[in-house]
């Protein structure tokens, strides 16, 4: 793991899970669901959690979806799952935290968008009466600026100031100030009215990288609130995962963010999952966090015409995911085991060493062996049909015989 030096927040408890000071940055995600639909939401955060997300949100957007967190909680326990539930919270959330003190009791906390939760003198009627019900229940909030809904009374009042300015300021500067101005005007509106800072999270989600790298060092460097990164809109398969990697990966490896989502547009039947998953990939591979064995593999080349090794590391790495919630249940430590799959002699080898446990295939014209590398010494060699099998039967012993088992009391 990387020492990457973090900024100084202050520390946030959301249920079970501790966001901003000196924890570890945490992945969360949100349902695609009608929250209405009790089972099926239920269903999706439980697989939410079971990847790895440790905050899942949902959507409070009607009474009919207030009324049905309650039984949503219910069902969760029921499923073994104790994921903090967060309230998406927009335009109503006032008066639905107000009619169902259920759904203010049991969510974790809400999520309230400065943009959209009132017009004029409402807004800031509105805005006090969510703070004031999560000082009641003592619940934290995440004040969450989108630069769709940006408030335009405080964006024109930017845009004024700055036509003032001798040297105004371009369209885009302004709109930044406007974002970072707008969370930072809200978070002490908060406090004002009760809320402890040590229960408020600040984000500020745009659909541009080089836009939410820049505003979040401006909201870095003015103020030591907690910051939850996320492009909003991000897109879908990898260019999503790509905007969202480039922009985060440069914030974080500043020490800038506290929690993450990756915004991903589920590809049609895609798994809600996927975005769980490149966020814990992001952070593994940047050192700062272990979730799961990573598994190494070369890209192939005019050596490796045969697709075997592909097919055995694609099978390896869904193998480790399957078996990794009863892995970390049972065993310390064995989410930062490595593993290697090459496809020929020239890395094959090397590569293999390096890992904990690797395997180097017989690349085009290669003698039919596989020889495996267990922390850096060859134990054997595979032949034959079924070196898959076995390859994936020498991983399990390896976990079992090397990492210390957990004994529950």
């Amino acid at each position: 793991m990387y020492s990457v030096p973090r900024r100084q927040t202050r520390t946030v408890r959301v249920g079970q899970v501790t966001v901003g000071g000196a924890s570890p940055v945490v992945v969360q995600s949100m349902t695609n669901t009608d929250t209405v639909d009790v089972v099926r939401t239920a269903i999706q955060c439980a697989e939410l959690a079971r990847a790895g997300s440790e905050l899942v949100r949902i959507t409070v957007n009607t009474p009919e979806a207030a009324a049905a967190v309650p039984a949503i909680c219910a069902q969760l326990e029921r499923m073994g799952v104790a994921v903090p539930l967060i309230g998406d919270f927009h335009y109503n959330g006032h008066r639905l935290l107000a009619a169902y003190p259920d759904c203010a009791q049991l969510l974790a906390k809400y999520r309230i968008n400065p943009g959209n939760v009132g017009h004029g003198r409402k807004r800031d009627e509105q805005f006090a009466q969510m703070i004031e019900l999560a000082c009641q229940y003592q619940k934290p909030v995440r004040i969450g600026v989108n630069w769709g809904s940006l408030d335009q009374d405080l964006l024109a009042r930017i845009m004024d100031d700055n036509a003032r300015r001798p040297e105004p300021r371009d369209a885009v500067e302004v709109m930044r100030e406007a974002m970072v101005a707008s969370a930072l005007e809200s978070a002490v509106r908060a406090e004002s009215l009760g809320m402890p800072g040590e229960r408020i999270i600040l984000s500020c989600k745009v659909s541009g990288v080089q836009d939410l790298i820049a505003i979040y060092r401006e909201l870095s460097r003015r103020c030591d609130y907690p910051l939850h990164l996320g492009l909003t809109e991000a897109g879908m398969g990898s260019k999503g995962i790509v905007a969202s990697t480039a922009a985060m990966a440069v914030l974080l490896q500043e020490g800038i963010g506290d929690t993450i989502r990756v915004s991903l547009t589920p590809e049609p039947g895609g798994k809600r999952t996927q975005e769980v998953i490149v966020a814990q990939e992001m952070l593994q591979t940047m050192g700062l966090r272990a979730f799961t064995p990573m598994v190494v593999a070369c890209p192939g080349c005019g050596r490796t015409t045969s697709t075997f090794f592909q097919e055995l590391a694609q099978s390896i790495q869904e193998h480790v995911r399957q078996r990794m919630p009863q892995w970390r249940a049972d065993y310390d430590g064995v989410e930062n085991m490595t593993l290697a799959v090459m496809g020929c002699v020239v890395n094959g080898p090397g590569e293999s060493k390096h890992a904990n446990i690797g395997i180097s295939l017989p690349g085009t014209g290669e003698v039919p062996a596989a020889p495996v590398f267990e922390d850096g010494a060859k134990t054997v060699t595979l032949r034959g049909e079924h070196i898959a099998e076995e390859f994936t039967a020498i991983v399990d012993a390896y976990v079992a015989r090397t990492y210390q088992r957990k004994f529950a009391g």
